[in-house]
C-alpha cells in the first residue's frame, strides 16, 4: 500500500488491512488439504450442479 492511500484511510480502516494481511499469510502457510480417495471424477458436484453421473441421480 502505498503511503498516500494509508494517510487517507482512517485507523480502522487500517487496523482491518494489517489483519487481513496476516490472516492470507497464516492461509498460505496450512497445509493443502489431502486428495480425495475413491472420490468421483470431474468437477464438484455441489458446485456445478451436476447430481447425476450416467443417468443416475446420486443420493447423498
Amino acid at each position: 500500500m502505498s503511503s498516500e492511500t494509508s494517510k487517507d484511510l482512517p485507523p480502522a480502516a487500517l487496523r482491518a488491512l494489517a489483519e487481513a494481511e496476516e490472516r492470507r499469510k497464516k492461509a498460505a502457510a496450512e497445509k493443502p488439504l489431502p486428495k480425495e480417495l475413491g472420490g468421483r471424477d470431474g468437477p464438484e458436484p455441489v458446485r456445478y450442479g451436476d447430481w447425476e453421473k450416467g443417468g443416475l441421480a446420486i443420493d447423498f
